[in-house]
């Protein structure tokens, strides 16, 4: 049985993780912690800790793992540069499972994102459309950025050099290589994501709508029951599903 605790347990992630690996044989819960409570003692006997908390708490869930050689999967977005810096420190000593998004749909979209972008080539636009409810605080979504990664490695080029994040006034003429990224927010969608290729005289659109967040929760749990007794290092959906 596989000893779990899950950090960020009052969230509305955190609460539906629980719900389901309650309902699963496989898992006993051991933690369940939040802000301000002791992650350390709660994750000293456990498996693997889930976090899907705040992008400022993940470090914490993340040493308290590593001290007790346990497994990590890690489903908080808004991470800065330097907060994910510190946390991946920890995957020299333990093994760690980082996506975007744990959808199983959601990675199907990531692997078919890279084949098309692959076919059709320079000639095609690319833009991403993405929409959360309006309670979400970060902005673009990180399965949007990862999306966008995705398809700066096609082009083999850093992203932080082609992205453009909505466009407003006289921009002049679109670039060749620009990767538009927009996102909207409003009501309770939970999560929209569309890749457009856009050329002279057709246009392809690649889209994935979640309706319930039962699916990220049960894509993290699989991922818990993956990364079990995996070599120390970095992990992601793509991994889980084998499809790299």
């Amino acid at each position: 049985m596989i000893k779990l605790v899950i950090n960020g347990s009052k969230g509305r992630m955190g609460q539906i993780i629980i719900a389901l690996a309650k309902q699963d044989a496989d898992f006993s819960i051991i933690g369940e912690t939040d802000l301000g409570d002791d992650i350390d003692t709660a994750a000293a006997k456990a498996n693997v800790v889930v976090d899907f908390s705040l992008h400022n708490a993940t470090l914490a869930a993340a040493q308290a793992a590593a001290k007790s050689k346990a497994a990590l999967v890690i489903g908080t977005t808004g991470h800065s540069a330097d907060e994910k810096k510190q946390v991946l420190g920890v995957t020299r000593n333990i093994p760690v499972v980082w996506a975007a998004n744990y959808s199983t749909g959601v990675n199907t979209l990531f692997y078919i994102t890279r084949k098309v972008a692959e076919i059709l080539g320079p000639d095609f636009d690319q833009e991403i459309v993405e929409m959360h409810h309006r309670l979400k605080k970060d902005a673009p979504s990180g399965t949007a950025e990862r999306l966008a990664q995705i398809l700066a490695e096609v082009k083999q080029k850093q992203l932080k050099d082609l992205a453009r994040h909505g466009r407003a006034g006289i921009v002049g003429e679109r670039t060749r290589d620009e990767i538009g990224i927009h996102a909207v927010r409003g009501g309770d969608v939970v999560g929209d994501h569309t890749v457009i290729f856009a050329a002279p005289g057709e246009r392809v659109e690649l889209a994935h709508k979640a309706s319930s967040r039962e699916t990220f929760a049960r894509g993290s749990l699989r991922a818990a029951k993956w990364i079990v007794g995996k070599p120390a290092g970095l992990y992601d959906m793509q991994d889980v599903l084998g499809l790299k």
